[in-house]
């Protein structure tokens, strides 16, 4: 048996329907600093956010007293609640958050790989973490494969409702500020859809005096909206770009990801030629792998002549089923020869290990489970 811990409030979340605080995380530290003199204390109050993951103004102790009531009138420092958090036995916890306005979102922690010790007992490494988070509550984009589609779209998160994912997840998991994380905006929505908000928060986490992860520690994953990717690359956040492709035609594609009707695959190409991409980095196309649907050698040539002359690296994904789905997982052995194929011939080519499968792994499962009061 799958060791499973799950974590929840009763009952659903009710919409509320109110004017809610300012989210003080959705402010960079020189917006802080604007609203908030001196400014110096806009610093102060990013280490104690970011630092250490305070829940109340009244813990900032080394401001006055009137400016920790002033921003306790203005401000929220808690605009997520956690609402359920299951534990995989590979050490990944899931997290369905529900927000000020009571719909939820979900965040995913991976552990990418264990704390491991010499043999004198000295520590040789720390554990090292992956945080996938979501950018939309719900989505535009309806991949037929993706259970997150099925409630459709209510709404954009906030760049301080995106932060507070990764804030919560790691004050939850003790994990010091000082310790570097790798982000995915690749959860629940489209990051390119809000790009304003996802590009804000992506320098959020990026600021030294806040969580300090670099922006190549931070990979924007998308379906492909040809123009958003190309004006992303015009504003030089330095992050990593992901491309959900999972189909090499059009006709396909358009079956699995509508989205493709608007921007095809051949508009994708061209955005991700002219990406600014470093030299030490690859673009990723994730490729999520359907049995009977595009795990043949057939795609697979396919796959590399579309690559061709780009600095690429395919991520091959297994389709993790969830209840009500017609799709079906691929064999591990149609899986391996996929990826030969494409390494022999000099495209880099990974299989992503699958997470989480003991508990609700799949983009959208929690919230759909918490939705119909089934966890």
């Amino acid at each position: 048996m799958c060791k499973k811990q799950i974590k929840s409030t009763v009952g659903k979340p009710t919409l509320r329907k109110y004017k809610m605080k300012q989210i003080i995380q959705d402010l960079t530290k020189e917006e802080l600093a604007e609203k908030i003199k001196p400014a110096f204390r806009a610093k102060q109050i990013y280490q104690w956010i970011y630092h250490k993951y305070a829940t109340d103004f009244e813990e900032m102790k080394n401001l006055p007293k009137a400016m920790r009531e002033e921003l306790a009138v203005e401000y929220t420092l808690t605009p997520l609640k956690t609402v359920t958090v299951q534990d995989s036995i590979d050490g990944s916890r899931k997290y369905l958050f529900e927000l000020h306005d009571g719909h939820t979102v979900e965040a995913v922690l991976l552990l990418m790989r264990d704390k491991e010790y010499h043999e004198d007992g000295s520590l040789k490494h720390q554990e090292r973490y992956t945080v996938c988070i979501s950018s939309q509550v719900g989505c535009k984009v309806g991949c037929a494969f993706c259970l997150t589609a099925k409630g459709g779209f209510m709404r954009n998160l906030t760049a301080g409702e995106i932060v507070e994912q990764l804030r919560m997840i790691k004050k939850d998991n003790d994990i010091a500020a000082n310790r570097r994380v790798n982000i995915v905006f690749m959860g629940m929505g489209e990051p390119l859809d809000n790009l304003e908000a996802v590009a804000k928060s992506v320098r959020i986490f990026a600021d030294e005096e806040g969580m300090a992860i670099a922006p190549h520690r931070q990979t924007i994953s998308t379906s492909g909206l040809s123009s958003k990717i190309e004006k992303l690359g015009k504003m030089e956040l330095g992050i990593n770009l992901a491309i959900s492709l999972h189909a090499v035609d059009d006709e396909l594609r358009q079956q699995l990801m509508p989205i493709n009707k608007a921007y095809n695959i051949e508009s994708i190409i061209t955005a991700v030629k002219n990406f600014p991409v470093n030299d030490r980095k690859r673009v990723m196309f994730e490729y999520l792998v359907i049995k009977d649907v595009n795990d043949d050698i057939a795609a697979a040539k396919k796959l590399l002549k579309l690559l061709d002359g780009i600095k690429a690296k395919v991520n091959l994904i297994y389709f993790n089923p969830y209840g009500g789905t017609e799709f079906k997982r691929p064999s591990e052995e149609d899986m391996k020869q996929f990826q030969e194929y494409l390494t022999k011939r000099g495209l880099h080519c990974t299989i992503r290990e699958s997470k989480g499968l003991d508990i609700s792994a799949a983009c959208g499962q929690l919230r759909e489970q918490e939705l119909e009061g089934d966890v």
